[in-house]
């Protein structure tokens, strides 16, 4: 059942002992909703576990300074950024299912849990979170949920740099500067340091750009080798999808990422084509400009099977 911000929070008031779910391969949004959710629940008296299928990246330490996990069995299960159940990851593939709540922003989810509120025209999930932060009369708001709160605003927008951003945004954002938050800290660990090895997998992946239909559309990609030769991990790739769409003149950016049977594909794009309509082909989905989908198969394979899809999309386009 969809519910309003009111519904949401006497949900969660009744909720005990939760588990508060993260996609696999975490970025600054579902984490910081998770560990928003997580202090939140705290000042209610509440106990919650935040989890997730893959380790924390360590640039995310700092979300975790207050947190204290603790032993107990799940009677409610909260999904936070997550459109679709086959975004848990192995390791959480027990609460398909179970979900009772799901806070997201994605127009394409699945609505697959017993109740959600999924805001669409939100920049990140992190701005329902706040929201539903506020709908807690005697929750306070720390500089720890500030924090989070401004972790998924800021990586969700590109550090309000994507067409996500709108006024209620940096309103959001401005709150969380008056509680506290450490923006500086948190903008300089996800814009400005990077590791030796996330700079050697953004060469590598600069090595492998190709360009089609007239330069609109640049292509890169990342296999496994890649990933063995520079030592760079999952954690470390997060924004490498941008790198085609910054190129100049590029209005649709293709970044393939290989798995065990197929090419995770993130497609960007800029306000004049809708990426989520490409993936939305190929089985995927997401946002306007940001999306993804899956294609089984090598790499000349998805190469030609995404390609296809955007050249069809080109056409229409030009067409109308």
């Amino acid at each position: 059942m969809k519910l309003d911000v009111k519904q949401c929070c006497e949900e969660l008031r009744n909720m005990e002992d939760i588990a508060i779910l993260c996609h696999r391969n975490p970025d600054g949004d579902t984490l910081g909703a998770g560990f928003a959710l997580h202090y939140i629940l705290a000042q209610l008296g509440k106990r919650s576990r935040v989890l997730c299928h893959d380790v924390i990246p360590a640039q995310y330490s700092y979300l975790l300074l207050d947190y204290k996990e603790e032993d107990f069995e799940p009677k409610a299960v909260v999904a936070v950024d997550i459109a679709d159940e086959q975004l848990f990851g192995k390791n959480l593939e027990e609460y398909c299912g179970k979900v009772d709540l799901c806070i997201d922003h994605h127009g394409s989810n699945k609505l697959y849990a017993k109740d959600w509120i999924v805001w669409e025209d939100a920049a990140a999930t992190c701005e329902v979170m706040e929201e539903i932060c506020n709908g807690f009369p005697e929750v306070k708001l720390t500089k720890i949920i500030a924090d989070c709160i401004y972790t998924g605003i800021s990586t969700d927008t590109g550090c309000f740099r994507y067409s996500n951003t709108t006024e209620k945004t940096h309103a959001a954002a401005g709150r969380m500067f008056l509680a506290g938050c450490d923006f500086v800290m948190i903008n300089r660990a996800m814009f400005e340091v990077k590791s030796f090895s996330r700079i050697a997998i953004e060469r590598e992946v600069l090595n492998t750009i190709e360009f089609h239909f007239d330069k609109r559309c640049a292509l890169g990609y990342i296999t496994k080798d890649m990933l063995t030769k520079t030592g760079a991990i999952e954690a470390e790739l997060e924004g490498v999808a941008a790198m085609p769409r910054e190129i100049e003149g590029v209005e649709i950016g293709l970044t393939l990422r290989q798995r065990d049977n197929g090419y995770k594909i993130s497609v960007r794009t800029g306000e004049e084509v809708d990426a989520s309509e490409i993936c939305a082909k190929l089985g995927g989905g997401g946002h306007r400009c940001a999306a993804g989908c899956f294609v089984e198969g090598d790499l000349e394979k998805a190469k030609s099977v995404i390609l296809g899809v955007v050249g069809e999309v080109i056409e229409k386009e030009n067409c109308q």
